[in-house]
């Protein structure tokens, strides 16, 4: 049995970072600017300044790192779900499926 409210397998990390997705298999190699709410071992979630993103997208992921002494973060990512925010905003779940 899980001993915290959240019951999840991994605890989420809250960092409200700045991130870039690139769109995987879109022929105009769209980016959006993100903003990463937080993350766990197996997934984030992503705020993006529109107001959908379809489900079963692939993405990657990239967040800059601000230290010399952390690695920047770069992940394949599939969004799993997509909660709207506002009506220009939505929040995304997405799931890592690889870390590079």
């Amino acid at each position: 049995m899980l001993g915290y409210d959240d019951k999840r397998n991994f605890y989420r990390m809250m960092v409200n970072s700045p991130c870039e997705l690139a769109l995987l298999g879109d022929p105009a190699q769209r980016t959006i600017q993100a903003v990463c709410k937080d993350i766990s071992a197996t997934g984030m979630s992503l705020e993006i300044d529109q107001p959908t993103m379809e489900i079963g997208t692939l993405l990657d992921v990239s967040i800059e790192s601000s230290s010399d002494q952390i690695p920047s973060l770069i992940a394949k990512a599939k969004v799993i779900r997509c909660a709207s925010e506002t009506e220009s905003s939505c929040l995304l779940g997405v799931q890592i499926s690889e870390m590079k």
